[in-house]
């Protein structure tokens, strides 16, 4: 039979959809690093990014940065993490976490810059206070492209968290990759991979009906504080 007719028959198979080495557990082990990989990448990369992108301060140190890290291989990171934390989910999370900031981090700053000065001017001209002017003005009018941040920031990561699985400890989809090559067995990683894609291809669907709801409920005007 060919890899195709195995594939099938693999997803088609009831004993891959139960119990610890299931898909929908799998599934839910791979959305929970990533959900956990990018809250504390936000936590991280979010706040600093607006403080940039308000007071234009250290861009350049940002853009620097932000490009070092994009440059960083993942398995290099993933292996010399693992010798100070241990082999472990800890070393995957660290990991996952650098890949993460600099997605979030350009778009902070990126879409606070993309906010016209004309509209900031006018919002102190009518008395509003520095933080007034980040979060009613600033930060309602850049919310599309901070989201735009996100949503790279979250396919990035589902699509790496697959190597997390290089080393033992962390599950998730990628278990079904990198247990298939180790034993030949194709179709258990052509269909992993599809389950990846699919995870991927439906959160992006969310992230741009998000989006889209951000940009259209962006405010036109800015309102003073009451």
């Amino acid at each position: 039979m060919s890899v195709v007719a195995d594939t099938i028959d693999w997803l088609a198979d009831p004993a891959h959809w139960s119990g610890d080495d299931g898909v929908p557990h799998r599934l839910v082990q791979h959305l929970g690093y990533t959900c956990l990989t990018v809250a504390i990448a936000a936590a991280i990369a979010v706040p600093i990014g607006l403080w940039i992108g308000h007071t234009g301060r250290l861009r350049g140190v940002a853009v620097v940065s932000s490009g070092a890290l994009r440059a960083l291989p993942t398995l290099g990171v993933l292996t010399y993490a693992s010798l100070f934390t241990g082999i472990g989910i800890k070393a995957a999370i660290f990991t996952l976490v650098l890949l993460a900031i600099p997605p979030l981090l350009a778009g902070a700053y990126a879409g606070l810059e993309s906010v016209d000065r004309q509209t900031i001017d006018a919002a102190r001209a009518m008395g509003m206070t520095e933080l007034q002017i980040l979060t009613r003005a600033e930060i309602p009018l850049a919310l599309p492209i901070i989201v735009g941040g996100l949503r790279s920031a979250t396919l990035q990561v589902v699509a790496t968290t697959t190597v997390a699985a290089y080393i033992p400890g962390p599950g998730g989809l990628g278990r079904y990759l990198i247990d298939g090559l180790a034993l030949n067995d194709y179709p258990q990683v052509v269909a992993g991979s599809i389950v990846v894609i699919a995870l991927a291809l439906a959160l992006d669907g969310i992230f741009v009906l998000l989006q889209r709801l951000a940009l259209r409920n962006r405010p036109a005007t800015v309102r003073i504080a009451a």
